[in-house]
């Protein structure tokens, strides 16, 4: 039973910087792609940063975000490094798995079977 679990959200002031990891596991991940999206208040799912063998990045937030991650036999940790935060920033992140999509690396939440419950980042101005 694949498991996706995120932690590190929390509310803060723009211009500060904050961490979010997700820790995924159940199946091999080394195929993988894994990614974070996030959704805001009456907006749609949006692609945030992901990560394969390369990474790729919104525009909004090219610069200022960091993806990485950490294989392990049946589990990976992604994290989301994110500095010079904007209250625009402001949304419930996302941690998913596309599996088998190392190669694509998509940007599209339909392309990703396995969804972490969330967690909430609260940029104030």
């Amino acid at each position: 039973q694949v498991q996706l679990v995120e932690s590190g959200g929390g509310l803060l002031q723009a211009g500060g910087s904050l961490s979010l990891s997700c820790a995924a596991s159940g199946r091999t991940f080394s195929t993988d792609a894994v990614a974070w999206f996030r959704q805001a208040p009456g907006k749609e799912r949006e692609f945030v940063a992901g990560i394969s063998f390369r990474t790729k990045y919104a525009e909004s937030v090219k610069g200022r975000f960091t993806i990485s991650r950490d294989n392990a036999k049946n589990k990976v940790t992604v994290y989301l490094r994110m500095n010079n935060l904007k209250p625009e920033d402001t949304a419930v992140y996302y941690c998913a798995v596309d599996p088998g999509g190392m190669l694509t690396l998509s940007a599209s939440p339909d392309d990703y079977e396995y969804w972490g419950q969330g967690t909430q980042v609260t940029v104030s101005s």
